[in-house]
């Protein structure tokens, strides 16, 4: 029998399978507890739970199904891991420091197949989805490094930006982030998670209606349909027009800020015409937008595109302001380790078919 891994489970199901199995409520609120604050690695831990349950566990789930292939750290504390799946498929998973936290940024695909052309991830097509546990653990397996250098980290915020598009694979997401909410485990509060997908309005309007109070950011990347379309496939199928009109739905239903990503692409993108493009594109909704201009990490298999300068950055950052627009120059982490997004992976798993 293949044994399923425990963190896929939210509380209620545990609770329910426990109950299914002649096993109290209390009792998988006990080994609730051992996962999510005490962060046991074997269930034999779970000392105040009784030898049935704890044999009805051992013999129906696994809790290590992620394995640390390798790693890289950055001078600025950023650590990148590539773990290894069951499947001998590979992720990554990247740990961020803060003033104001540790974050963890997840993966939720193996590979992607959404088509950036300026993207690391996308380099390797979609394979298969994550599953919840698999997206859930990879939190835990950086939270058990952390526990291990015994500094008193906790990570205190997630981002679902890593390799794969997240609404892609929404129904595991989602059940990955009601465990990774809910106040009895993890406890990372909504306004602490941000989700991030490439435009998918069909999936925006549905995440409007789920009442998951957390963060969501759109990867916009470009003011107008024939300009993204050159470099994010994707809006083929999701245009422009139907992802502002997801955004105005989601914006009227929540009531809750998005912030719109766009990389700056050296002469493609940054200039000041395409600014003042963007700005007219969200005029009718820049009070409850918010625009993170990233600069870009070249990437060896997509040469045509370099990151923008500096000064180019500012002049566009500065045309957003005067236009009384939200916005921000992302603070950039693991520079010097392959920042990329999906870099690291590509890297190892061409190196292996070698």
């Amino acid at each position: 029998m293949k044994k399923e891994s425990i963190y896929g489970l939210p509380l209620e199901q545990l609770i329910e399978w426990l109950q299914d199995h002649g096993q109290k409520k209390s009792r998988a609120l006990r080994v609730w507890d051992w996962l999510y604050r005490k962060r046991v690695a074997n269930f034999s831990e779970m000392t105040d739970v009784n030898s049935e349950c704890l044999e009805l566990l051992t013999d129906h789930f696994i809790l290590q199904s992620l394995r640390e292939h390798t790693s890289q750290e950055s001078v600025d504390g950023t650590i990148k891991f590539l773990f290894k799946l069951p499947d001998d498929n590979l992720i990554e998973t990247v740990l961020m420091r803060h003033k104001f936290g540790s974050s963890v940024c997840v993966t939720t695909q193996v590979g992607c197949n959404i088509g950036c052309s300026f993207c690391a991830s996308g380099l390797l097509t979609k394979h298969r989805d994550l599953s919840g546990s698999e997206i859930v653990e990879q939190i835990m397996k950086v939270q058990e490094y952390m526990d291990n250098a015994r500094q008193g980290e906790k990570v205190s915020h997630v981002v679902v930006m890593g390799i794969g598009e997240p609404f892609d694979n929404y129904i595991n997401v989602m059940d990955a982030l009601r465990i990774i909410i809910d106040h009895k485990g993890l406890a990372i509060p909504g306004r602490g998670i941000t989700i991030s997908t490439s435009g998918l309005a069909d999936k925006i309007s549905e995440f409007a209606d789920s009442d998951l109070k957390v963060n969501l950011a759109i990867s916009l990347h470009a003011p107008t349909n024939e300009l993204r379309e050159q470099i994010m496939k994707i809006n083929r199928v999701y245009p422009l027009e139907k992802i502002i009109q997801a955004v105005e739905y989601y914006l009227a239903k929540t009531k809750r800020r998005i912030t719109l990503e766009y990389i700056l692409l050296k002469d493609l993108n940054d200039q000041r015409e395409h600014a003042l493009q963007l700005v007219s594109l969200i005029k009718n909704i820049q009070q409850l937008i918010n625009i993170n201009l990233i600069p870009y990490n070249p990437v060896d298999e997509h040469p045509q595109y370099q990151r923008s300068d500096h000064e180019t950055m500012l002049a566009f950052y500065d045309v957003l302001k005067k236009h009384g627009i939200n916005c921000s120059i992302r603070l950039e982490h693991g520079r010097d380790i392959e920042a990329a997004c999906g870099q690291l992976r590509s890297k190892q798993v061409k190196a292996n078919q070698g």
